[in-house]
């Protein structure tokens, strides 16, 4: 994909200021509530971090898609949780605190656990080994970016949380619009300019993100189901498991893989994707209110 240089150097900007704005909505306390909720917090983190990398990689070896297109899935499989996902849960009538928590958790702990799983998973597929073989992927060089682009826009957001509550309060609404506004518009750009290769490969990727994002949101709300977990956490970790930080994937794909198209693809087809059918689920949800509430553990 045509992707400048300076471009790259845009897109981490806008990301990182996404990631400000959605740590200043976060709380040292939001860690600490895994500790209350051990059961839904483990099914959750479970789930996103290491269910769902497995049966991305499962489902790559069973449709044999494009080389590239199978590491965009396990890429994005490997990212944390998207920044709407606690709308989306709220909206959805779930168990908004405990969505919270595994944002925070998946985010941090995404620092080492996307290029590990990425890089674990990927070495399983032929297909994506002798891709990410030819071009010599950078495990250390990843989770150096990785910390760069959320680790450090995670603890000043936090920081200026807890050090100005006041001003961060006064920030969150805008800096959480206006950035989404502008890291829509770039991928509207991104993908403008290489329009007639999206259009080359949209037939294809359709059915395949479609396919890979119901089987994310179904693991999430089966696990939560395994565990005997209440309906409104249930709804909780089916969106945090089927919304990804697919923003983070363009990141690593351009800065690692040189834009490579099948990925990129992929990934920004995911970043719309996920929306449209975060909204769905959240949709159906409202109008069913939870079998159990939320404060019940």
């Amino acid at each position: 994909m045509d992707f400048s240089p300076g471009g790259l150097v845009v897109l981490n900007a806008i990301l990182g200021v996404v990631m400000y704005g959605v740590a200043l909505d976060l709380r040292v306390a939001d860690f600490r509530h895994a500790v209350k909720v051990p059961r839904a917090f483990f099914a959750g983190a479970l789930s996103q971090l290491v269910l769902l990398p497995a049966l991305t990689c499962g489902l790559t070896l069973l449709l044999r898609p494009p080389p590239s297109v199978a590491l965009g899935m396990m890429l994005v499989a490997a990212c944390p949780g998207g920044n709407v996902s606690n709308f989306l849960v709220h909206f959805a009538r779930g168990n908004t605190a405990l969505s919270v928590t595994l944002t925070a958790f998946s985010t941090a702990a995404a620092i080492a656990a996307t290029p590990i799983n990425l890089a674990f998973w990927a070495s399983l597929n032929p297909d994506t080994a002798r891709l990410v073989a030819r071009i010599d992927l950078d495990p250390l060089g990843m989770l150096t970016t990785v910390l760069v682009i959320l680790g450090v826009p995670l603890v000043l957001g936090m920081w200026t949380a807890k050090r100005w509550p006041d001003v961060a309060a006064k920030m969150r609404k805008p800096m959480k619009i206006g950035s989404l506004i502008v890291f829509g518009a770039f991928v509207a750009i991104a993908l403008g300019k290489n329009f007639g290769l999206f259009l080359t490969y949209i037939g294809q990727l359709v059915g395949i993100v479609a396919l890979h994002n119901g089987v994310a949101l179904a693991l999430g709300y089966g696990v939560a189901a395994a565990a005997r977990l209440p309906a409104a956490d249930r709804r909780a970790i089916a969106i945090e498991t089927g919304i990804q930080n697919s923003g983070l994937g363009l990141t690593l794909i351009f800065t690692f893989f040189g834009g490579l198209g099948g990925m990129a693809m992929v990934a920004g087809w995911w970043g719309i994707w996920h929306i449209v059918a975060g909204l769905t689920a959240a949709s159906f949800w409202r109008r069913r209110a939870p079998a159990v509430p939320a404060e019940v553990l």
